[in-house]
């Protein structure tokens, strides 16, 4: 069954490759980013089953319309992926309101807005199934992404809330939480801090540990969404690519051994 998708920050990187991934398995896409002059190829070669449009996700009355939109143009909606964002590389101390702001916008209140306009939608016809890109870096916090990595754990529980809440709708929440892909998320998707010196022996200890890591083709993550959303009973959470899921388990690891080392506090407390 030909089903259609809704997929936000469309035009780059993951968005791209979900977009890609979704025409070559016979579906009708939705695509919508800030910019989607990238898509211009797709759309010609889509024989109509590409359509592109301009959508901020930050300003919350054009989604809204952006999502009607995007509903009437193929008379409903089976798969909406909330993909757009951006990163804020810095120290905590580092980052001015206007940043934090502005990147919470992009990061979590976009989609939180994409989340409000599809449920009625979706409730309506009584089935669909929202996908929420996240990251492996959501399971905790790490230095020089502590904004990033807030951003997307509040991202996640939220969206832990929603599955919950829609579920009896017929609706199916997954979040995926990506490692690291070929993808223009550390260049066009960047903000950076003012670096204080202070934090300059960190930063050239942090700059040496992310030389070494690698990056991979987002079809590899595209190939597994598309796996995803086929099953009958999709996770409600999945790692993208092997070696963050591998940080992923170390990180749960180390903060459930931390847990247990202060159990006999914790339970002095009541």
């Amino acid at each position: 069954m030909t089903r259609t998708w809704f997929i936000t920050g469309a035009s780059r990187g993951l968005g791209r490759a979900f977009t890609e991934a979704a025409l070559a398995a016979g579906d009708r896409v939705v695509g919508v980013a800030r910019d989607i002059t990238p898509l211009a190829d797709l759309v010609a070669g889509s024989e109509g089953r590409l359509v592109a449009f301009p959508l901020d996700v930050a300003d919350r009355q054009a989604v809204v319309a952006g999502v009607e939109r995007a509903h009437a143009e193929f008379g409903g909606l089976d798969v909406v992926v909330n993909n757009a964002g951006g990163v804020l590389l810095g120290m905590v101390e580092e980052v001015t309101e206007e940043q934090a702001r502005a990147h919470l916008d992009t990061n979590f209140f976009g989609a939180l807005w994409v989340n409000q306009a599809v449920v009625p939608l979706l409730r309506a016809q009584g089935s669909g199934h929202v996908v929420q890109v996240s990251s492996m870096g959501s399971a905790g916090g790490f230095a020089a992404t502590g904004l990033y990595s807030a951003g997307k754990a509040a991202l996640d529980a939220m969206s832990e809330a929603l599955a919950m809440e829609v579920e009896r709708f017929g609706i199916k929440v997954t979040i995926v939480q990506p490692g690291g892909y070929r993808t223009e998320l550390f260049t066009r998707g960047l903000a950076m801090t003012e670096e204080n010196a202070a934090y300059a022996p960190l930063r050239a200890w942090l700059n040496d540990l992310w030389s070494e890591s690698e990056d991979f083709d987002p079809a590899l993550a595209a190939s597994v969404l598309l796996r995803v959303v086929d099953l009958p009973e999709p996770p409600k959470r999945v790692v993208l690519g092997g070696a963050a899921y591998g940080m992923v388990e170390e990180m749960a690891r180390a903060r459930a051994a931390e847990l247990a080392k202060w159990e006999h506090l914790s339970r002095q407390a009541g």
